[in-house]
Parts: structure tokens; sequence; C-alpha cells
């Protein structure tokens, strides 16, 4: 099933210290597997940034864009124009933060079925795309 992946899912699959840290990575590496992982250019940057800045031990920088480039494997979403404006509408429709809602629209236009997130509320389908919290 084609599935996006929300940013904290990669964050916890790369970070030792996160206390969901198995299971993500388990996960991840069965996207791998399958072949049925999808990510943004919004995932791939607040990924970098949390894996440099935000986690309890950051990676050396040189280390976090291999992390990067390993990704690009998968398909990428870029972020389009257009994309600014659905999301927009849809964080009004749909109560999100802006940066969920571009998170949903960049899900449906490349073509996902689920979207992976710690962030969303599990259960809800949002602009045809089912949300899964894969920790709860």
């Amino acid at each position: 099933m084609p599935t996006f992946v929300d940013t904290n899912v990669l964050v916890y699959a790369h970070d030792r210290r996160a206390h969901v840290h198995e299971r993500a990575r388990l996960l991840v590496a069965e996207l791998w597997r399958e072949r049925e992982g999808i990510l943004s250019t919004q995932v791939l940057q607040e990924l970098y940034v949390a894996l440099t800045r935000k986690v309890q031990k950051p990676l050396r920088r040189t280390l976090a864009r291999e992390v990067i480039r390993s990704y690009l494997a998968w398909p990428v979403r870029a972020i389009e124009p257009a994309d600014v404006l659905a999301a927009a509408e849809l964080e009004l429709r749909q109560r999100l933060s802006f940066w969920d809602a571009l998170i949903v629209v960049a899900a449906r236009e490349a073509g996902a079925d689920r979207i992976l997130s710690a962030n969303f509320q599990p259960g809800r389908t949002i602009a045809g795309v089912a949300i899964e919290n894969p920790f709860s």
C-alpha cells in the first residue's frame, strides 16, 4: 500500500534514544523492503533539521546528508506552489496546522493511501488519505 511517511516516524527510526525507535526502525525497514514509502521535500527538510539539531544526540551533518540521500531512492513529492494554496484551504476546512495540511496535500498528490504519523489524529481520513499512528 503506498504509504506517505511523516517526519516524526523517520526521526524515531534514526534516533536510537527515541522511546519508539525499534518500532519505527522496523516500520521503515518494511517500507524499504516493500518499496511502498513516499516522502515530500518538506519531510526531507524537516528530517535534516531534526537529526542535526533536535534529537538528544544530533548526527554530524555529513551523516545526516547521507541519511537524506538514501531516502532519495523513495518517491519524493516536490512541494509545488499550488500545493501551498491547497494546504491553506485544507488547513481551514479540517482545522489542521498549515504544515500538517501540506503533508496531507503532498500525500494525496503522490498517490498515497495512508499517512504514518504520530502527529495526526489516527483513524481519520483527510482528503481521501487514511491517517495511522503506528505508535498508538
